[in-house]
């Protein structure tokens, strides 16, 4: 069997990435130039200052990629690229790097949604994963459930009506001292602190089965700290995040493995920026493991945006036939599944 080497680009948010992977998993590099030291500075992501980081940075990272893997760019297949969803300004660097660089070497191009990269992410370390399954999606921006019937289709089944979980997270620990990223604060802070010392609601969608809303349990955390304020009464931090944190794991999972048992899938895979959380894992594992089904999770490295999985949806892409042209441009509110031709 040839050999088929990918490199991968994402640039969608806060993360200038690229990788280079042989044969849809087996990670040859994985180079991550974060942002989140300049953000941390103004509490969330700066469009503007995030597109001119990566434009700084775009140029090293893949060539420290191509340098880590040991290819020349010659030897790469295909240039594979997040073109949303997305920050555009941001898109727009990772996806004119990526058609430069397949124009120039007379490489194919394709486009991955960011999105389907955070699925993939879960074949680097788990070869007997293959579809079909059900998947989880969890970051900063994006909150899905998702069936994945082939590598390239997918039936979205859940998401969120308001807040994303991780944005949710964000802004819950910004809210009680935290700073960002508030997804590894409160999973920290939460492990000093009493899960059921505070009772947060669980929001159920009336006719939406599968669906997701955090923007009430978001308001139910700042209402319990203005009351706090009020009365005069210390706020135990660590509780505060326990509790907000059980709430929107509770959700999460029982969600995730009813629509399992509802759609008859023995396989669930986590994915995106919040996979990466502890109480996640291990509320999961749980409830999985009650009800006989098989779970899957990325490490961390690859939970948080990378260029890994974008290589690995790509290789799946690529092998499917499908090639963009240099008319490939960045669509931020980009759905999934979804292909612009």
């Amino acid at each position: 069997m040839k050999e088929i080497l990918i490199l991968g680009i994402e640039s969608s948010c806060d993360e200038t990435a690229a990788a280079v992977v042989k044969n849809g998993c087996e990670v040859l590099s994985n180079v991550i130039s974060s942002q989140i030291d300049i953000h941390a500075l103004y509490g969330g992501v700066v469009p503007e200052i995030a597109s001119r980081r990566h434009i700084e940075k775009i140029n090293q990272v893949i060539e420290e990629a191509l340098l880590q893997a040991q290819v020349d760019l010659a030897d790469i297949d295909a240039v594979s690229v997040t073109y949303g969803p997305g920050l555009v300004g941001a898109l727009l660097v990772g996806v004119g790097a990526a058609k430069a660089l397949a124009y120039a070497a007379g490489k194919p191009l394709v486009g991955v949604h960011h999105i389907e990269g955070h699925i993939a992410a879960n074949y680097i370390e788990h070869p007997d994963l293959e579809p079909p399954f059900l998947c989880l999606v969890v970051s900063g921006g994006h909150t899905h459930l998702v069936q994945v019937k082939e590598y390239g289709t997918f039936e979205v089944i859940g998401c969120t009506h308001d807040d994303a979980a991780g944005e949710a997270f964000d802004k819950v620990a910004r809210a009680i001292g935290l700073g960002y990223p508030g997804g590894p604060k409160i999973d920290k802070t939460a492990k000093e602190g009493d899960a059921n010392a505070i009772e947060f609601p669980r929001a159920k969608i009336a006719g939406s089965e599968f669906d997701f809303s955090f923007s009430g349990v978001k308001s139910a955390v700042l209402n319990y700290l203005n009351q706090c304020e009020m009365k005069g009464q210390k706020v135990n931090t660590a509780d505060v995040a326990a509790s907000f944190q059980k709430a929107v794991v509770d959700v999460l999972v029982s969600r995730a493995v009813a629509a399992a048992q509802k759609l008859g899938e023995k396989r669930i895979a986590v994915a995106g920026g919040v996979a990466a959380n502890s109480s996640l894992r291990k509320t999961m594992q749980e409830e999985c493991g009650k009800a006989g089904i098989a779970l899957y999770y990325p490490s961390p490295v690859f939970c948080t945006d990378n260029a890994a999985m974008i290589a690995v949806q790509g290789y799946h892409e690529y092998m499917s036939g499908r090639r963009d042209g240099l008319e490939l441009n960045a669509v931020p509110n980009l759905k999934i599944g979804l292909r612009m031709e």
